[in-house]
């Protein structure tokens, strides 16, 4: 899966083309380097948003092309700022 769209569908990031410019703005890390829109996320990666006042960091748990709102949260772990 695309990483702009992991990032959506996760809701992350709440639209994919925030996440699209986020990746061209390099404001997305991915196992400690700097990732494009187009990186295909596997389970174990570990992305860095550094966007906002408050940078995240998250463990890929699952992947899914479409979930609910209430499952998206179960396909990240929250590793911290």
């Amino acid at each position: 899966m695309r990483l702009d769209k992991y990032l959506k569908v996760s809701r992350l990031i709440k639209r994919r083309t925030v996440a699209n410019e986020a990746c061209d703005a390099d404001k997305i890390v991915v196992n400690g380097k700097i990732a494009r829109a187009s990186y295909s996320v596997k389970i174990g990666d570990v992305i860095e948003i550094n966007m906002g006042r408050s940078p995240m960091k998250a463990k890929v748990r699952s992947l899914a092309e479409t979930i609910g709102k209430d499952g998206a949260a179960e396909m990240y772990e929250v590793l911290g700022a």
